[in-house]
């Protein structure tokens, strides 16, 4: 291929310090780092900033064409939003002074009936589209409601807006967003039903999500409304809907029998731990998942949870480890590098999306966050003492940070 061939298909090369994880290591920081993405959004080439004139002689770029990060600046991906009611966010931080079942009835229920004006539904999709985006939430999972031309708005905004996003019910699919199966959950859903949507799923090779283990009392509700099945999980398996391309919210009462079934069949869990908090359903191991080979990314859960921030779930995932740590002093406490995977490539192989996203890797879509932690104004002070506390990141120095509240 000539210098000329390849130019017509870089787009942008980038310059700076690129953080992410890949599929053997929690957080890699890749420093001087030089890469270049091509006019389809994909990641072209991955190099050394030392490596610049070469490179553009290979791929014919221009080296003064390519795009310097500051000292303090970083790439990492964008992050994953596994689980999100787009339906529930005109309510987001309010409505959190019952369990459940019980809350879905009071609030949620007679909310999301409002979906049939389409004019309501435009107004609130547009919102939490624009929302997470601006938290860094480049892929979402949405559950909407059962208003098929909301629905489709729901997949027409994110589009428009450039999100990577899951919408369900099934919807026709848009070039950035695709269709998932969506039961809301097995004790609002008849054995009949349940086996139809699994035939349509496994006809058409779909994603699918729900729910599963929230909270005990829906757990109990699951064991008098299928009396005939093994568990919770069994009840979506012997139905077609666990697959490698399902995932289901919470499990925060999964059996460990349950967990084998989920690593046999390829399918995730989403941890929505400031739903899970909020709602006080439970607390749910993740290290127990991650040591049963479990694919886990993480959710916001809005309304549930009351951020739609995926910067808050890294924080609440923390949060809830600590907390069992309290419980058991000898428990493995999660790291932060862990989690920041979870939030990233976690969530991407969690929605069975990581062959196009989740880390840096060649020929994978450029999803990507530039994160400036010196801007004017923003929400970090650095504090530098000369050569001050020295922090390492995976055997990376990094600059320490204090954040304000």
């Amino acid at each position: 291929m000539s210098s000329n061939e390849s130019a017509a298909g870089i787009a942008h090369v980038y310059r700076g310090t690129f953080v992410h994880a890949t599929y053997h290591t929690a957080v890699e920081i890749l420093e001087d780092g030089l890469l270049g993405v091509d006019t389809e959004g994909k990641i072209a080439f991955i190099g050394s900033g030392k490596e610049v004139d070469r490179l553009s002689q290979k791929w014919g770029f221009e080296a003064f064409a390519v795009t310097q990060l500051g000292q303090h600046e970083f790439f990492m991906p964008g992050m994953v939003d596994t689980h999100i009611h787009a339906s529930q966010y005109s309510y987001a931080g309010t409505a959190l002074d019952m369990p459940l079942l019980q809350w879905l009835n009071m609030y949620t229920f007679p909310v999301e009936a409002c979906y049939k004006d389409l004019e309501f539904a435009r107004n609130v999709y547009t919102h939490i589209v624009k929302r997470t985006l601006r938290n860094g939430t480049t892929t979402a999972c949405y559950f909407a409601t059962i208003h098929t031309d909301a629905s489709l708005l729901l997949g027409q905004i994110a589009n428009d807006f450039g999100q990577r996003a899951l919408v369900g019910k099934v919807i026709n699919s848009y070039p950035l967003v695709r269709p998932v199966v969506t039961p809301r959950f097995a004790p609002s859903c008849s054995a009949t039903l349940l086996g139809h949507l699994g035939e349509i799923a496994q006809n058409n090779d779909l994603h699918i999500q729900s729910h599963i283990s929230e909270t005990k009392e829906e757990v109990n509700l699951v064991k008098e409304l299928f009396p005939d099945y093994d568990s919770y999980t069994d009840v979506y398996h012997r139905h077609n809907l666990l697959t490698d391309k399902t995932v289901m919210a919470h499990g925060c009462h999964l059996t460990d029998g349950e967990l084998k079934l989920f690593r046999e069949t390829g399918a995730s869990i989403a941890h929505c731990p400031n739903s899970n908090i909020s709602l006080c359903s439970g607390m749910l191991d993740v290290r127990r998942v991650l040591n049963h080979k479990v694919k886990l990314g993480l959710g916001t859960d809005v309304a549930g949870g009351y951020s739609p921030s995926m910067l808050d779930a890294v924080r609440r995932t923390l949060d809830t480890s600590k907390a069992l740590t309290i419980q058991d002093t000898q428990y493995h406490t999660l790291t932060f590098e862990e989690v920041f995977r979870l939030a990233t490539l976690g969530g991407s192989q969690a929605l069975s999306l990581d062959e196009n996203t989740g880390n840096f890797e060649v020929g994978k879509d450029f999803d990507a966050l530039r994160v400036n932690t010196d801007a004017a104004g923003g929400p970090i002070d650095l504090i530098n003492h000369g050569e001050g506390p020295k922090v390492y990141v995976a055997g990376k120095r990094v600059v320490p940070f204090v954040e304000r509240p």
